[in-house]
């Protein structure tokens, strides 16, 4: 998931043979991949403590292949194949896909790339590294993901990134629905910009999503521990024992369109970055509109080259409920290629809400839940 939280990516390149035709034409690609692993206890999940193995949390565990292949005056074929796992079990992840994480092929210029495939979209490109708290916990995503900070992608996906052109730089995609006789059903958009100049940088960008399904099928009560939606129940109660039944559980809740709009910042102060982000969601469905906001500050504070302190605070407001959310975590680089890390969140929900962190874990039976994690990093 933190992709971008420290030099991660790096492999192998190989050079491959150049056709006599286009003797100028060089071509690379390169492997590389992460892994993480480790054990968090949780406080109430469902009515119980819980100690567990858990990994792809700080990072996700992936691996990939990217390639570029130089074509003369300014143009190359670029490509990326990237897979996500659980190191645990070695099962795929991403609902199985072989290549959940990305799979584009395109053409870059001097202007920006154009790709097409299974894409990251641009509420990844330009803001989610805002989220401060999931750097400190891989877990602090925000409630439910529906501002899609967590990193995000859009299948069957047309895209263009510009070249950065003095820190500002822009980009676009559509996701085809791909549905007989309607255009509309299943598709998506998104757009953003970014912009940087010496110590401050700032995101936004706007995704949406029309009938999200599949992996983006909405499960609320698992999501956000409502027990309605929409005006819709999202769970049966047993009038004896009081045990819950999530009525979403197998089958999606029906969603018309869900729109994200997310902003954020930084600042670096010596060794101190600052962080902040908004976003506003739209969640359509039922004849309703419902609007969830959340807001987040925090600071990354680099204590010598090898330690890292992060730490954030999130408050999320949606149909009337709130969530007030505190994260920290240390990262300790034993190399350039490996770190350990101990990480905590506390989650505080309104009454009547059994509070959920990150859509990570079963609800908790009450409107607060915890959790501790020790876990280790290494990339190649």
């Amino acid at each position: 998931m933190k992709a971008l939280r420290a030099p991660i990516l790096s492999g192998v390149a190989l050079a491959l043979a150049c056709s006599p035709a286009v003797s100028h034409a060089q071509s690379s690609v390169t492997l590389y991949g992460i892994l993480d692993a480790g054990v968090t206890y949780v406080t109430n999940t469902g009515g119980s403590h819980v100690v567990r193995f858990d990994d792809g949390i700080s990072y996700g565990n992936r691996w990939g292949i990217k390639g570029k292949e130089d074509l003369g005056n300014g143009l190359a074929a670029v490509f990326a194949l990237e897979s996500g796992f659980k190191l645990g079990t070695g099962r795929l992840a991403f609902g199985g896909a072989e290549f959940g994480r990305q799979a584009y092929v395109g053409l870059s210029s001097p202007w920006g790339t154009v790709s097409l495939g299974d894409q990251l979209d641009m509420t990844e490109e330009m803001v989610f590294l805002y989220n401060i708290s999931a750097w400190a916990s891989g877990y602090a995503i925000h409630q439910g993901d529906f501002d899609r900070f967590n990193g995000d992608r859009l299948p069957n996906s047309v895209k263009f990134m510009s070249n950065d052109i003095d820190g500002f730089k822009f980009g676009g995609m559509w996701s085809f629905g791909n549905i007989a006789g309607n255009f509309h059903q299943n598709s998506a958009y998104s757009v953003g910009a970014h912009y940087a100049n010496g110590p401050f940088t700032m995101g936004a960008a706007y995704t949406q999503l029309n009938n999200p399904n599949g992996i983006y099928g909405f499960d609320p009560y698992a999501m956000i521990g409502t027990q309605t939606f929409l005006g819709q129940p999202t769970v049966s109660v047993n009038p004896t024992t009081g045990a819950i039944t999530d009525l979403y559980s197998s089958t999606a809740f029906a969603v018309d369109k869900q729109g994200t709009l997310g902003v954020g910042a930084s600042y670096k102060l010596g060794p101190v970055m600052l962080m902040g982000n908004y976003s506003y969601t739209t969640i359509k469905g039922f004849g309703q509109s419902s609007h969830m906001q959340v807001g987040e500050g925090g600071a990354s504070w680099s204590m010598t080259p090898a330690l890292t302190l992060d730490g954030g605070y999130q408050y999320t407001h949606f149909e009337g409920h709130h969530w007030n959310q505190v994260s920290a975590g240390l990262h300790y680089l034993l190399s350039k290629w490996t770190d350990v890390y101990i990480s905590g969140d506390y989650l505080k929900a309104s009454s009547g809400v059994d509070a959920v962190i990150g859509y990570s874990f079963t609800p908790s039976t009450t409107s607060t839940q915890a959790d501790v994690r020790i876990g280790m990093r290494h990339s190649f």
